[in-house]
């Protein structure tokens, strides 16, 4: 049984919900979005939390960063928002936690979120949600390496990488310590 006032059983009745309003089967979505017909279905039952792959590559397909899916499974944000009201989703997985510090909010077209990822962990994702979306990763603690492009980036704590996004990504952090980076996105 799951708690219907969670974010993980809100987040699989949106992906269910966008799906439907796409009029996709799950084999369509299975197609388009390169992950397996059972593991859509799991998800969208809530019988499996997706993982940060997964969700990038949902996001891609229904053309929405990250933030904005999760902002849509959460009450309006408050223009104020109190950290301990800034929501966090974690991908036990791969190591990362993602704290919403500036939601996504309706007429703004930027947000910040702060994001940790464990020594020797990486994230990879496969196309930008949102083609040519302006990004701006300062890094506040530790090394990320990030591959825009083809091309490798050492981010070190105190630099700030920026850039438009319109293919795939990755983010590693090659450690000995976790990294903790905030991170601006400005949707075009």
């Amino acid at each position: 049984m799951r708690d219907e006032d969670s974010v993980d059983a809100r987040l699989a009745a949106r992906l269910g919900l966008l799906r439907t309003e796409h009029g996709w089967s799950l084999d369509e979505l299975s197609g388009r979005a390169g992950v397996s017909r059972s593991t859509l279905s799991r998800l969208e039952r809530g019988e499996l939390s997706p993982t940060t792959t997964v969700l990038g590559q949902l996001c891609t397909v229904y053309g929405r960063t990250m933030s904005r899916l999760l902002m849509e499974v959460e009450a309006e944000p408050p223009q104020l928002v109190a950290a301990a009201r800034q929501p966090v989703w974690r991908d036990e997985r791969s190591g990362f936690v993602r704290r919403s510090v500036s939601p996504p909010h309706a007429g703004l077209r930027a947000e910040i979120v702060e994001g940790t990822l464990d020594a020797g962990a990486s994230l990879s994702y496969e196309n930008a949600p949102v083609p040519g979306v302006e990004q701006h990763i300062w890094v506040l603690e530790g090394t990320v390496e990030i591959t825009v492009d083809e091309t490798v980036h050492t981010v070190r704590e105190g630099d700030c990488l920026r850039f438009r996004l319109r293919g795939p990504s990755r983010f590693r952090c090659p450690g000995p310590q976790r990294v903790r980076y905030a991170l601006m996105i400005v949707l075009p």
